[in-house]
């Protein structure tokens, strides 16, 4: 953050959203920000800014505040006198969107609209973004049934991350995520945290390392093609461990079970039935069901059980839990 210069970003004394990733409500490192990255960017700004707020939305899958508790990120709020707020259950303002590609106006979160906002996304693949970063973290901004815009979703992202840009990102790649992300992937320790003003640029990079061309990433090209930052990794100035000392192939997720029902019945004639009526919760309760089996008698346990042996990250995790 230092090396960033996160100082010219973020506004002396104003208050701040830090945008954390609690998008899974099963304990899987590496699928949601952890407690001391979290933890460190809290210590570095507090001095800083005013107040400190912490924040996340549910989506229809997943209940935040449950993931808030097991991932230990509840205590480090609690340790710093931050605030939690849930956004799903805060008030929200419709903001036009200036350059929309598909969404005209946005259903915005109103904390947002009066802090500054850094984002703490953690460094995963997913299945259909690719990659989950800086920019894709601001989808959880967007209200609870955003599942909607999935077939849209690379547009969405760039308009989203025009009304509600952060100031600063700080990836979280202590432990990420390979594999069929954003939830049922494989943990994979990097030992990396990224930071940047630039959300594009930090995302590029972030490819780089993980295998990936930015270039062939639709939402980021498409927030650079808007003018939200730089994408082209060549013209990125890297303060710290290069790109090539730190590249890591991850691999790509395909669509888990849960995804390929969902966009399956999305391009189907039974869209609007599966959808748009009370068949949609049943549909819901099927998919929690498929997550559960693959937590408890697949390879999620399993997974969980080796980061927990870790000597650095596993010992963390425990002590937050």
């Amino acid at each position: 953050m230092e090396a960033a210069g996160w100082r010219d970003f973020l506004e002396r004394g104003a208050d701040v959203s830090l945008k954390v990733n609690l998008g899974w409500d099963l304990f899987v490192p590496g699928s949601v920000t952890s407690p001391w990255v979290l933890d460190g960017v809290i210590e570095v700004i507090k001095g800083h800014v005013g107040k400190i707020y912490v924040v996340e939305s549910d989506q229809v899958l997943v209940n935040c505040e449950k993931a808030l508790v097991q991932t230990g990120v509840a205590e480090v709020i609690r340790k710093h006198g931050a605030t939690w707020q849930n956004m799903s259950k805060c008030g929200f303002e419709e903001i036009a969107v200036p350059k929309p590609r598909v969404l005209e106006r946005v259903r915005v979160p109103e904390i947002l609209r009066r802090t500054n906002m850094v984002t703490i996304p953690v460094m995963k693949t997913h299945d259909k973004t690719t990659i989950t970063g800086a920019l894709k973290n601001q989808w959880g901004c967007l209200p609870k049934m955003r599942h909607s815009y999935h077939p849209v979703v690379d547009d969405a992202i760039a308009d989203i991350n025009q009304v509600v840009r952060p100031v600063f990102a700080v990836t979280d790649g202590t432990v990420g995520l390979e594999g069929d992300g954003p939830k049922s992937g494989i943990p994979k320790v990097m030992d990396l945290v990224l930071a940047s003003g630039d959300p594009v640029a930090i995302d590029s990079v972030q490819a780089k390392i993980m295998g990936f061309d930015p270039a062939e990433i639709p939402h980021i090209t498409n927030c650079a093609e808007i003018g939200l930052g730089v994408a082209d990794a060549a013209s990125i100035e890297i303060e710290g461990t290069q790109i090539e000392a730190a590249a890591c192939a991850f691999r790509p997720a395909r669509r888990n079970v849960v995804s390929r029902w969902e966009m399956g019945f999305r391009q189907s004639w039974l869209r609007k039935l599966v959808f748009d009526t009370p068949l949609f919760w049943l549909c819901c309760r099927g998919a929690i069901v498929w997550y559960l089996l693959w937590y408890y008698l697949g390879p999620g346990r399993r997974r969980v059980r080796e980061i927990l042996r870790h000597p650095r990250y596993g010992r963390q995790w425990r002590a937050a839990r």
